[in-house]
């Protein structure tokens, strides 16, 4: 099985079970008022993120500088936005992670390497499809 359908089988399980236990806890209602909370401030922190990224992006561009970082940054603050909209708490962990300066930056030289290595390890094979 490829990873991506790994992911989406697992994920949702384990965010429904995630969601269960909390509600046990905590009560249904609050459960869901804390998945609202979260997804509404976590809109709020990708804005913010965005708009900063955005100007940062504006900055290289001025100066002359391929803004290479700062996209890969936007990219990853739509990443870690989307994350946030999504209802549960794993969810809501990887789009916190992502969307904090000190741990995005860790996260996009470890993103950057592997997509290196990846690029690195393809170099060469050209995928032709020639028709007469």
């Amino acid at each position: 099985m490829s990873r991506l359908f790994l992911l989406f089988l697992f994920v949702p399980l384990a965010e429904l079970y995630l969601l269960i236990q909390v509600g046990r806890v905590i009560g249904a209602a609050a459960t869901i008022l804390l998945v609202i909370l979260t997804a509404a401030a976590g809109a709020a922190l990708a804005r913010a993120e965005g708009l900063r990224t955005l100007a940062a992006i504006q900055e290289s561009l001025v100066a002359g500088r391929p803004p290479t970082d700062e996209l890969i940054e936007g990219a990853m603050i739509l990443v870690a936005g989307l994350a946030l909209l999504t209802p549960g708490f794993l969810t809501d962990a990887l789009g916190l992670l992502i969307l904090f300066s000190p741990t995005r930056r860790p996260i996009r030289r470890w993103l950057v390497a592997q997509l290196r290595r990846r690029a690195r390890d393809h170099a060469g094979i050209i995928d032709v499809d020639f028709r007469w």
